[in-house]
């Protein structure tokens, strides 16, 4: 039996899509230029080409999307009958029909332009003949917008349908909406549908899977039904129909004889008799499910008539027996499993003893037996040893046995509730210690490390100790008095209790940041660490002057310029120099004079130039700030390529200018094609 792989089926794409597709297709695959002097047999050519190779492509897509769909006649009955009820037999015929006759119409346009083109005497004619040619075909394609739409849907639809084989073993399980359906396959199988306590939960086929005898086994949710006319099923009662009616399965008929899904014992059995044709040459199991909230012996006679009457309608006394389950609490629900596996089991084998084909496999098989060398009777013999020492076995066995944690957990509550006594296996010198309360941490410290059998007596000994001790200390009235203490030992005593909160503040500091304290300014430098004579050995340790950088750093100091603004001829002698240290007189150096309206007018630029080359640029000499230029160049360079006014231009420019996507294309705009 072939398998069925529906998620395979190739996206069907839509009529304008389709177009777009097949003439990108040909623009990029196909010569695009004629050039002049070209005779008009290698013109008639180019055109053919365009053409023939248009009409190829059209040819696969359309053969693709026609044999990936599923032929009616020619599937399973099940997916026949499938098709048919989903997405209307006639409808899904008609839409592939129609993409056929598009193909072969393609194919005809083709043959009859390519006659034509054969006989073009121009550029011009051979030109029009192909505009005319693939105009007709993606006439032909628009015409099927509304099949390809149909076909895509049920493509997306027939995607999601779950995988089934008609020919495996299958237990089929079906009745009344919300009698426990689908509670029952996820409990039996891996599946995982919805369950609500509302009815038509399940709208449509599931399928889940169990193993039994090392053989997989196939299960099929399928929605409820209705007691009604068959032409008055939905469709999702109609998906359950096909796969009663098609598949040859065990069918479970599960019925609520709570009622609690809204319907009667009586109105669940006659549904079961109308579709009992459904059921026939198909192992059969009624199923009463939901004892937990009554039991079968609590029902009244009438409805127990009722269920002993549908046990009636089969043949066999085997068959005729109701089975009860629970999916709630459980109870009996592998049973129902393996008696559905074992039914279908035998159903099977039994089918398969009917066929033809079993006499040929009987005549190859040959069971080899032993002739008798005598008429003596030999019985199997087991030695005594043997015998004694399997009994010793056993019941040392049976004594050792014991409930495991699994079984534990299900009588106190299941998976969730129940919580594993870990104490219970503690290897202890008393097996009563070992539901004692032992703290492991106490007072900051581990008890194992003070674990003592004399303990206690050294405790006490210890207190007594320190009461002696304590009685002794206020005896002697020594004690550390402030106010005895010298004015020296007082300044002393307050220094080093200075210095202790300032150490503990550091280190609190230093804790709080764990080593990531970000760089203080020099506003925040309390400690006055940024010095500008540590600037100097560090900048001379790498090999550079620092003479510069500190002079700078104290020109530009708050302090500096107010002493350069202060001072003024009261500052220096009228000879223009200062009074030494040895009384010399330093002279002043002279500076350029420079007129007042001059020096205004003067840029701060220009003065900057008069300056040394690197002076207040923070570099070494002028190599370096040569070097810097040119690195400064090439990134400019770099914005001016991307049109940039500079580093923080982040305008971002039209990337659709609409002079070039906006407006109709007039005539002459699509030969590209």
């Amino acid at each position: 039996m072939p398998s069925y792989n529906f998620k395979a089926i190739k996206v069907v794409p839509s009529s304008k899509d389709f177009i777009d597709i097949v003439l990108s297709r040909t623009q990029r695959q196909t010569p695009t230029v004629v050039h002049n002097g070209w005779a008009i047999a290698r013109i008639r050519q180019f055109y053919m080409r365009k053409v023939k190779y248009t009409q190829s492509n059209w040819h696969d897509k359309l053969t693709t999307i026609l044999e990936d769909f599923p032929k009616v006649d020619d599937i399973h009955p099940f997916y026949a009958d499938l098709l048919n009820v989903l997405y209307d037999r006639d409808h899904f015929k008609l839409a592939l029909g129609q993409l056929h006759m598009a193909r072969q119409l393609i194919d005809r346009v083709s043959q009859d332009y390519v006659r034509l083109l054969k006989y073009g005497d121009s550029l011009y004619r051979c030109k029009q003949l192909k505009r005319a040619a693939m105009g007709r075909m993606c006439t032909i394609m628009k015409k099927q917008a509304a099949s390809l739409a149909y076909l895509e849907q049920v493509r997306q639809h027939l995607s999601r349908l779950p995988s089934i084989d008609p020919a495996t073993r299958t237990i089929l399980v079906t009745g009344y909406p919300n009698v426990g359906k689908s509670s029952f396959m996820n409990k039996v199988t891996r599946a995982d549908v919805d369950v609500q306590p509302y009815a038509f939960t399940t709208k449509s086929l599931f399928v889940g899977h169990l193993d039994h005898k090392y053989l997989r086994w196939q299960v099929i949710d399928t929605p409820g039904i209705l007691d009604r006319p068959l032409e008055e099923r939905n469709t999702i009662e109609m998906q359950s129909i096909t796969a009663l009616a098609h598949l040859r399965a065990a069918v479970l008929y599960i019925v609520d004889i709570s009622e609690q899904c809204g319907y009667t014992i009586a109105q669940q059995a006659a549904l079961f008799h109308s579709i009992r044709p459904l059921f026939s040459n198909k192992p059969l199991l009624i199923v009463a499910n939901k004892t937990d909230a009554i039991r079968p012996e609590a029902l009244p006679d009438a409805d127990k008539a009722i269920l002993a009457e549908m046990g009636r309608a089969e043949v066999t006394e085997a068959e005729a027996q109701i089975l009860t389950m629970s999916t709630l609490t459980e109870e009996n629900v592998m049973a129902v499993k393996v008696a559905a596996c074992e039914r279908l089991l035998a159903a099977r084998v039994e089918m398969k003893m009917q066929g033809k084909r079993i006499n040929d496999v009987a005549n190859r098989m040959h069971v080899a037996m032993p002739k008798l060398r005598d008429g003596a009777s030999r019985p199997p013999q087991i030695p005594p040893s043997v015998l004694a020492a399997r009994a010793a076995k056993s019941s040392s066995t049976a004594a050792a046995l014991r409930k495991t944690e699994r079984n534990l957990q299900e009588e106190n509550g299941g998976a969730g509730v129940y919580s594993c006594d870990e104490t219970k296996r503690y290897l202890l010198d008393n097996v009563h210690w070992r539901r004692d309360i032992i703290p492991e941490i106490m007072d900051g410290h581990n008890i194992a490390d003070f674990v003592d059998p004399d303990i206690d007596a050294k405790l006490e000994a210890l207190e007594q100790e320190e009461d002696r001790l304590a009685a002794a200390w206020e005896a002697s009235g020594v004690g550390m008095q402030v106010d005895a203490l010298s004015p020296q030992e007082a300044l002393m005593l307050q220094r080093i209790r200075t210095r202790k909160v300032k150490i503990r503040a550091l280190h609190q500091r230093q804790k709080a940041v764990a080593g990531n304290q970000a760089v203080l300014p020099r506003g925040a430098d309390a400690e006055r660490t940024l010095t500008t004579s540590r600037m100097r050995d560090s900048l001379e340790g790498m090999g550079m002057d620092g003479s510069l950088a500190v002079a700078r750093a104290r020109s530009r100091s708050r302090v500096g310029r107010k002493r350069e603004r202060s001072m003024g001829p009261s500052a220096m002698d009228i000879d223009g120099g200062a009074e030494g240290e040895d009384g010399d007189v330093i002279m002043a150096p002279p500076k350029k004079r420079i007129h007042s309206s001059k020096s205004r007018s003067m840029s701060r630029g220009r003065l900057a130039s008069m300056e040394a080359p690197t002076a207040k640029t923070g570099l070494k000499d002028s190599v370096q700030k040569n070097k810097a230029i040119k690195m400064a160049d090439r990134q400019q360079r770099v914005r001016g390529k991307e049109a940039r006014k500079g580093e923080g231009d982040r305008h971002i420019p039209s990337l659709r200018p609409k002079h070039l996507l906006v407006g109709h294309r007039g005539k002459g705009k699509t030969d590209r094609r």
